[in-house]
């Protein structure tokens, strides 16, 4: 825990670099963009990898040690890729991230990932990954790749969304988490748009649905719909980690969520390992929304309480744990 705060953390990548892993040119891209993030918006002081030891095979070692050795982590979200068109193993391949969850059962989920573009092979993996593997929710990625050219599909698709959402609530899971914003690689920005989201919440309502990076950059576009919907969430994920950086920037994501859809609905991660937990909690703990944003926008301030709910209550609601519960299993 940090403080008094108990840490659940929504997503950590057991990521795949090697050059031989990617599909060419747009998996590269793709490969650089993160390490981009990771250059860019580690600060000073802070460990900060040239790209040969960045791009690289990261191992199920590598991530419990960085989460839970070297951070106040106590609870984590082991999160595959299903990229499978743009690396061999879709990047963070999910066997991996089922193998990390396995050797912590008390404190790593294990989230299942399909590409819903193929049908019926995508309803079987989710019968598997939950059946044999235990996944407790399913994370997609709406831009798919044929030899590398974007090939969209939309969360308010009946024929290829839909039936990922009816096999999800049929298997007993109510949790699907969607990548948006944050173009990657030759993604078109158009295609991470977070319209889609509308239809897939109205059509669902007893599923929740997370929107990863805050939709990012359609802040605005994502808070309308989080207010309107209630089984909808926003991660922090590949967010949070401007609070260093660009804290000014990172005041007015905080604001505008808080103001719009509440402390309720805001769920932390870490984006690990192209960010190090510690730096970022640490700095997210401490962090004040300036007071001249709160007396010119009425944004709300960031409260000790808003920040345990932030940190961890909210994601361990949508799993179904108590917080109480939690910190007496892990012996908190």
């Amino acid at each position: 825990m940090i403080d008094d705060a108990f840490v659940f953390d929504s997503v950590a990548h057991v990521f795949n670099f090697e050059a031989k892993n990617a599909f060419g040119k747009p998996g590269e891209m793709f490969s650089n963009h993160l390490y981009a993030f990771h250059n860019a918006l580690t600060p000073d002081g802070e460990t900060k990898l040239p790209p040969e030891e960045f791009l690289r095979q990261w191992t199920v070692e590598d991530i419990r040690r960085m989460v839970y050795e070297e951070s106040d982590t106590d609870m984590l979200v082991a999160m595959p890729l299903p990229l499978t068109d743009l690396y061999h193993d879709g990047l963070s391949p999910w066997t991996e991230c089922a193998d990390l969850a396995a050797r912590d059962p008390d404190r790593t989920v294990f989230w299942g990932t399909v590409n819903p573009l193929e049908g019926r092979k995508a309803l079987d993996l989710m019968e598997r990954q939950v059946g044999e593997f235990g996944a407790r929710a399913f994370k997609l990625y709406n831009v798919r790749y044929d030899y590398g050219s974007p090939y969209p599909w939309r969360m308010d698709d009946p024929r290829i969304a839909f039936p990922i959402f009816e096999k999800a609530q049929e298997l007993g899971v109510n949790l699907i988490g969607v990548h948006k914003g944050v173009p990657l690689g030759p993604q078109p920005i158009e295609h991470t748009q977070t319209w889609d989201m509308d239809g897939a919440a109205a059509n669902f309502p007893d599923v929740n649905f997370v929107i990863f990076h805050v939709g990012l950059p359609f802040l605005d576009e994502t808070c309308w719909q989080l207010i309107r919907y209630p089984n909808l969430y926003a991660s922090l994920a590949a967010t949070i980690n401007f609070v260093v950086r660009a804290p000014r920037m990172f005041a007015e994501i905080m604001g505008k969520l808080l103001f719009w859809c509440g402390e309720d609905k805001i769920i932390y991660g870490s984006e690990a390992p192209i960010f190090h937990p510690q730096w970022a909690l640490r700095a997210f703990k401490d962090f004040q929304i300036p007071q001249d944003l709160c007396d010119g926008y009425g944004y709300p301030q960031l409260t000790e309480q808003a920040k345990r709910k932030i940190l961890g209550e909210n994601l361990l609601r949508l799993h179904g744990m108590d917080v109480e519960d939690a910190r007496a299993r892990l012996g908190r």
